[in-house]
C-alpha cells in the first residue's frame, strides 16, 4: 500500500505546519505527516516553510509593518522569519489567518464543521521538539524537511541540532525520516544517524529538469510535476524508493500509484486516505 504523507499536516483542512494540521493528519489516518523546520535569530528551531511571514501568519499587524508586494529577492527585513526570536514568534496567530485566507476554500465549501474553525484561532507556530513530542505520543510517524533559507549560524547546524532535538524527546527513529534539497546536510546525517531514514528532495523549480546526479540515495521525493510514470518506474527499477510531491489531483494520485510510487505527499490526505484503501 502506498504511503499516504500530510504536506505539512492536513494543511487544506487545519493552519499549516501546526499542531493542529499534525492531529488532523493523524485522525484522518494518514501514515506521516510532513513538516518543515527552520531557525529563529535565537537559534531556536521551529516548524515553519516560508522565510517570510505573512503569507501563513498575522506578523504585519502584530509587529506593526506593511505587507510587501515586491518580489522575494526585495522582502522586508520585518517580515523574514530569521529577523524573530521565538518568543517573539510565539506571539503570532496562525489559526486567524487561515480562517480569514481559506486558502484551499475548504472553510467556503463547509468542509471544516464548527468547532474546529473557532479552534484554529490563536494556533501557534509550533517548536521542533513539540511537534516531535506530539508524533510520539500520537504513535504518528514524521518527515521533517530541513530548510535551507541561507542563515545558517554554523556549518551543518540545522542537520546537528535536529538530530540532538529528535534523539532527545526519545521518539523511536523508525518513526523518523528526513529529507532537503540540501544533499550536503543529508549525507553528513547519513554518517552521524544511519539508523534514521534520509529522502533526497529533488526538483526544486517546475521549469528546471530534474537531476539525480549520482542516484547515490535510498530514496528520492520528486516534484510530481516534473516527472512521468516512467520516470517513476526508471527510478525503481535502480532499486530507489520514490515519494512524489505534492499531488493533490485524484487522476495523478492513480497513475502514480499504478507507477509504482512508494508515498504520496498531498495537501488532501481527507481525500487520498479512503481513495488508498479502494485501490488496494
Amino acid at each position: 500500500m502506498v504511503e499516504i504523507i500530510a504536506h505539512r499536516g492536513a494543511r487544506s483542512i487545519a493552519p499549516e505546519n501546526t499542531l493542529a494540521a499534525a492531529r488532523r493528519a493523524w485522525e484522518l489516518g494518514a501514515d506521516r505527516w510532513e513538516t518543515d523546520v527552520s531557525f529563529t535569530r535565537d537559534g531556536h528551531l521551529v516548524l515553519f516553510h516560508d522565510d517570510t511571514l505573512s503569507r501563513c501568519t498575522d506578523a504585519p499587524a502584530r509587529f506593526g509593518y506593511p505587507v510587501s508586494g515586491e518580489p522575494v529577492a526585495f522582502v522586508r527585513q520585518e517580515d523574514s522569519l530569521i529577523h524573530y526570536t521565538l518568543a517573539e514568534l510565539s506571539t503570532l496567530d496562525l489559526g486567524s489567518v487561515f480562517l480569514s485566507t481559506d486558502p484551499f476554500s475548504t472553510i467556503a465549501r463547509g468542509e471544516i464543521k464548527e468547532p474546529a474553525l473557532s479552534a484554529f484561532k490563536g494556533e501557534k507556530i509550533p517548536t521542533l521538539e513539540q511537534g516531535v513530542v506530539l508524533t510520539r505520543d500520537l504513535g504518528f510517524q514524521i518527515n521533517i524537511e530541513l530548510k535551507d533559507h541561507g542563515n545558517e549560524p554554523g556549518p551543518f547546524s540545522l542537520a546537528a541540532q535536529t538530530l540532538f532535538i529528535i534523539k532527545r524527546t526519545g521518539i523511536s527513529l523508525e518513526r523518523i525520516t528526513i529529507s532537503s534539497f540540501n544533499h550536503g546536510w543529508l549525507n553528513w546525517l547519513g554518517t552521524r544517524a544511519p539508523e534514521i531514514e534520509i529522502q533526497a528532495l529533488v526538483g526544486d523549480d517546475d521549469e528546471i529538469p530534474l537531476d539525480f546526479k549520482d542516484f547515490s540515495f535510498k530514496t528520492y521525493n520528486v516534484n510530481a510535476k516534473l516527472i512521468s510514470e516512467k520516470g517513476v518506474g526508471e527510478l525503481k527499477a535502480r532499486g530507489k524508493k520514490v515519494n512524489l510531491f505534492t499531488v493533490n489531483d485524484p487522476h495523478d494520485f492513480s497513475r502514480f500509484v499504478t507507477a509504482g510510487a512508494d508515498g504520496i505527499i498531498t495537501d488532501f490526505p481527507q481525500q487520498f486516505v479512503i481513495k488508498n484503501k479502494a485501490i488496494t
